[in-house]
């Protein structure tokens, strides 16, 4: 017994050792950052074939533009980026983007977007984290399992520039989706189940919104959702991850969001098919031409009426397989 206290004082002594080295390291790496940092931003000017360039130049620009020189090196590898650099970085600074749904889908696309430097990020989901989330739901703990997936679910679409759905069901869907077109907020779609995924804009530079692509709900025993059919956990992680991307190139304003045209993910196969969807309904009863939705009608709908589904899952409890069965 007395050997293994022995052993135990001593692996107690080396881990303070350890963590007393690490600090000292940690300290002396933000020390050299820094005056890395300092350096960067007074290097002189190099000439050269008639021409002159401050090697500072791409950091004062970051300044001029409202990235604080910490900004500047936590996103220099954005900064980079020459379809992206400083100006794609400062207005996604500026950008505030809401995510609606904390699970399979939100929980990369949260992750990324908040690495990424979104200004403000939003999250709305009623439900609490539960064991069978964590295969999935990469942003979850099991310490938080029984915990509310966020504190506050009142938030309003109207604070945020750009809305995520990460929802998983039909009167949520079209809910979020009239909530942006009443407001003038584009949509970033996803979809998650089984081994595949999709993933679409609505509501962006004059494309459709859910309606006009289904002005009926489907029968509700089409209404598929991962917690009755399952899902393979990296599937959602790469369509969220997509949504994230998505978001990101609207609030910078650079390449060519998914506005007009689906994405569609067969895991399997590993195949991904861009596909050209239906325009903008003029006939659309929330955003065509001689539409009278209005802010009233939309905080008056029954959504779960009009799609015959609910709003929350319930779970279906998996019978444990007994002894006869396995025979």
């Amino acid at each position: 017994m007395e050997s293994n206290g022995d052993d135990a004082a001593r692996i107690v002594a080396e881990l303070e050792t350890l963590k007393s080295a690490k600090s000292d390291i940690d300290s002396r790496i933000r020390a050299l950052e820094a005056q890395l940092r300092d350096l960067n931003l007074q290097k002189p000017a190099v000439c050269a074939n008639g021409s002159c360039h401050s090697g500072g130049s791409a950091v004062g620009s970051a300044l001029a533009h409202g990235l604080s020189p910490d900004m500047i090196y936590r996103y220099s590898r954005h900064l980079l980026l020459s379809s992206f650099g400083v100006q794609g970085q400062s207005k996604l600074v500026k950008s505030s983007i809401l995510v609606v749904g904390a699970g399979g889908l939100g929980a990369p696309a949260l992750m990324y977007l908040a690495a990424s430097g979104v200004g403000r990020l939003g999250i709305v989901d009623h439900d609490v984290v539960e064991l069978n989330n964590m295969h999935r739901q990469v942003i979850h703990t099991e310490a938080f399992i029984g915990q509310p997936k966020v504190k506050s679910a009142a938030a309003a679409c109207r604070s945020y520039d750009i809305v995520v759905d990460a929802t998983d069901n039909a009167p949520s869907r079209y809910m979020i989706s009239d909530c942006c077109v009443v407001l003038g907020r584009p949509l970033v779609s996803g979809a998650a189940l089984g081994l595949e995924g999709q993933l679409t804009v609505y509501n962006y530079n004059g494309g459709p919104c859910y309606r006009c692509l289904f002005p009926t709900p489907p029968p509700a025993t089409a209404c598929q959702r991962c917690s009755d059919n399952g899902v393979l956990g990296v599937v959602p992680g790469i369509v969220g991850c997509l949504q994230a991307l998505e978001a990101i190139k609207i609030a910078s304003a650079i390449g060519e969001p998914l506005s007009g045209r689906m994405l569609l993910l067969d895991a399997l196969s590993a195949r991904v098919r861009i596909v050209k969807i239906r325009g903008k309904s003029i006939h659309c009863e929330v955003c065509g031409e001689s539409t009278k939705f209005t802010k009233e009608q939309f905080k008056n709908f029954d959504y779960e009426n009009f799609t015959q589904s609910p709003l929350s899952a319930v779970f279906t409890q998996i019978p444990a397989l007994t002894n006869s069965s396995n025979s």
